[in-house]
């Protein structure tokens, strides 16, 4: 019994070791001031140091946030009016939800950005704004994520048939798809959205055709930096690991709090 026990955990453990290969080469390739033999010469917190008190850096850790924060919650609000009406209202619509969301999986960052810049730039209006067509761009990115999110849990909890007891409760639709079906499914928008922020966090194309200098993400920032010094270009890498890690953290633990206070 033991040793059927142990070969899960033992089997976690090296798989856990050997993702985190990459990101312990990159953390000392960040902390090494030579690196030509199998081993690093030399140890420095001089890239560090520096991304600490540079405030572009702080500023382009700042703008992806707010790119994240806005697109993702547009992707959500859509979503869930959607699901809202096909739930409620036209189940036979959801396929072609289903089919138009998940165009976004085929579209290029190349193509997705040209396209828009192409459609939006120059018409005067509020669309051709460089910041509105990046939250356009990103909305779009993360769609398909999003949703398989939302629908998976709507189908594992059988919504409709909640939203049927609410009524007969007294509850309006709308009341009861809001309050009642959204907190069951919550865990898994949070889930859905982690993955979308790790996305756009992790994006270059978009940023760099359509914004560029003009809004610096992080990734955009880490290109600028590459072509000066590969060991801070890597010190950058490693601070956005711990950036996502840490919004993750914090984003699951006020998962689990929530949990145990509803438990209570």
């Amino acid at each position: 019994m033991k040793k059927s026990k142990r070969l899960p955990q033992l089997l976690i453990i090296l798989i856990s070791i050997y993702l985190l290969i990459p990101f312990v080469v990159t953390f000392i390739y960040s902390l090494s001031t030579e690196w030509v033999g199998i081993i690093p010469s030399g140890f420095t917190v001089k890239n560090y140091v520096e991304l600490f008190q540079d405030m572009d850096f702080w500023l382009s850790v700042g703008r992806t946030l707010v790119i994240c924060v806005v697109s993702v919650s547009i992707s959500i609000t859509l979503l869930l009016g959607v699901m809202f009406v096909v739930t409620m209202y036209a189940p036979w619509l959801g396929k072609y939800i289903q089919f138009i969301c998940m165009i976004p999986y085929a579209l290029q960052g190349v193509i997705l950005s040209i396209s828009i810049v192409s459609l939006f730039s120059g018409t005067g209006t509020f669309l051709s704004n460089r910041m509105m067509m990046l939250f356009g761009a990103y909305s779009i990115m993360v769609l398909p994520y999003i949703y398989q999110g939302i629908r998976n849990n709507l189908n594992a909890i059988n919504s409709k048939m909640l939203v049927d007891a609410a009524q007969m409760l007294g509850a309006g639709r709308l009341y009861a798809f809001f309050r009642v079906v959204i907190p069951n499914i919550m865990p898994g928008v949070i889930v859905s959205s982690l993955l979308a922020v790790s996305i756009v966090f992790g994006d270059f194309v978009l940023a760099n055709n359509i914004a560029g200098n003009n809004y610096q993400n992080i990734q955009v920032y880490l290109y600028v930096n590459m072509t000066k010094s590969s060991s801070k270009a890597s010190a950058i890498v490693v601070l956005i690991f711990v950036v996502v890690f840490g919004i993750t953290g914090t984003v699951l633990w006020l998962q689990n709090k929530g949990k145990k206070v509803a438990g209570r």
